[in-house]
């Protein structure tokens, strides 16, 4: 019997290929000793009871919309202990009209200047769980996030920018958080901005980070095998 249990909810915009960034996920964990439900519906966000008996809520939902009542079944989970955590447009742009997500999350996508580029992406902290073991610096060719961000964050990693001309670039270079970490009640949030894509999600670097990310907000960090 498992230890650990997870839920997966993917859909919205197909671009960022929730189906199968889900099965990764679900794969990953699952070699972790979790239990893992994947759930193409946001109904799944309706059960308040069962929510709180999970150990790691994971929405890959780029866009769309949620219900104020499917919503506050998440938030009341995660101030009860249970994980939240996500990654790219599958968390921070997943529900953009709603405010109270954002700040659930921690941040909001509103742009990535020059699409798909070559950037690199600095780990600040490797002492902490999440980045221990990383490379100081991760080299990725996609989409370079700028984010709206709560400042209560804990900041993992950065990206500079500008990294890509246009009228932004004219404020001059400053550091954009790429992975962080929040409280919420109880409940730990993680999130990264790195996986528009299977194949960067897949990537050995992020690959970890992201996994080690979910094990930290689910509390399950004797669950890492490397």
């Amino acid at each position: 019997m498992s230890d650990f249990s997870a839920l997966v909810v993917w859909g919205g915009w197909d671009g960022h290929y929730p189906e199968q960034v889900a099965k990764i996920f679900a794969k990953e964990l699952g070699e972790a000793g979790f239990n893992v439900e994947l759930s193409d519906t946001l109904d799944s966000f309706s059960d308040r009871e069962k929510l709180k008996k999970l150990d790691l809520i994971i929405p890959m939902w780029t866009m769309g919309s949620i219900t104020d009542q499917q919503r506050e079944s998440v938030s009341e989970a995660v101030v009860s202990g249970v994980g939240l955590a996500g990654i790219h447009g599958g968390m921070c742009d997943a529900f953009r009209g709603s405010l109270e997500w954002q700040m659930l999350t921690g941040g909001q996508f509103v742009a990535h200047p020059g699409n798909e580029i070559d950037y690199v992406v600095d780990v600040k902290n490797t002492d902490h769980f999440i980045t221990a073991g990383l490379p100081s610096h991760i080299n990725i060719h996609s989409e370079q996030y700028y984010l709206l961000v709560d400042p209560s964050i804990k900041v993992l990693a950065t990206t500079k920018f500008p990294t890509a001309d246009g009228p932004h670039a004219a404020n001059g270079e400053f550091a954009m958080p790429v992975v962080w970490t929040k409280s919420w009640g109880k409940g730990r949030v993680f999130y990264s901005s790195l996986g528009h894509s299977p194949e960067v999600v897949n990537q050995k670097e992020v690959l970890r980070l992201t996994t080690r990310g979910f094990l930290w907000a689910a509390n399950a960090e004797r669950a890492a095998t490397a």
